[in-house]
């Protein structure tokens, strides 16, 4: 059976009016148990796609606010780099509650962040893990450049792994390419995300058993749009 154009919109506009109604609700603990890894990215992507468009839900700033003080219900944990314009809640239409947010120039899975992630799987009962990394990261950039300044040198060396693995560009790879730090920075996610599940068995299990799931992501300055990395 065809659906008129008609019918499509209007169920379209419920499908909004239900989203938003839905999004000024705090979290709970039952609401967060009827979350899937699955229905949680879907969640995620929706409300970045929303970001794009220039939608955005209020979340009921006060509501939840004071909701917070009950306890926390979160849906993910997304590891992103202090970069000041990557704002993730907003990148993802996500209000208080919604979300733990581990931040590390170069969005690293360094002992502290694997370990806080392990937190909100277990203890927090977050359903996915995202590793967010973005265009025209300064860490990637530096490390490329082979950046040395007080303990960033440390720091940046934890990329390096991801230079060594791109390839191509023989002609130039420093910073002033930029298909090659795009390349770098797409790699450096896929790797942090293979890092996360070797150097964790909490959280490799967890997903084994179809609990969690631990995936990518490379934010566009230029657009907004999160495009997910295999």
């Amino acid at each position: 059976m065809k659906y008129s154009n008609l019918a499509i919109a209007a169920a379209l506009l419920t499908s909004s009016i239900a989203f938003a109604e839905e999004a000024k609700v705090a979290p709970t603990a039952e609401t967060q148990k009827s979350l899937t890894p699955e229905s949680v990215m879907a969640d995620l992507m929706a409300g970045n796609k929303d970001y794009v468009a220039g939608k955005s839900i209020d979340p009921n700033i006060e509501v939840r606010r004071e909701a917070g003080t009950a306890g926390q219900f979160p849906k993910a944990y997304i590891l992103s780099c202090v970069d000041s314009r990557v704002p993730v809640e907003q990148v993802f239409n996500q209000g208080i509650g919604d979300l733990f947010v581990g931040r590390v120039a170069g969005n690293i899975e360094t002992d502290e962040q694997l370990g806080s992630m392990e937190f909100a799987a277990v203890v927090g009962g977050v359903k996915v893990i995202m590793v967010l990394g973005h265009e025209a990261c300064g860490a990637v950039k530096g490390a490329c450049d082979h950046v040395k300044m007080g303990n960033l040198t440390t720091l940046l060396d934890q990329i390096t792994p991801a230079i060594d693995k791109v390839e191509g560009h023989e002609d130039d790879r420093s910073s002033k390419n930029e298909e090659f730090v795009a390349d770098v920075v797409e790699k450096n996610v896929v790797l942090t995300v293979d890092d996360i599940r070797e150097r964790s068995k909490v959280l490799a299990d967890l997903e084994k058993e179809g609990k969690i799931k631990i995936v990518g992501g490379v934010y566009s300055l230029h657009t907004g749009a999160v495009t997910l990395q295999e």
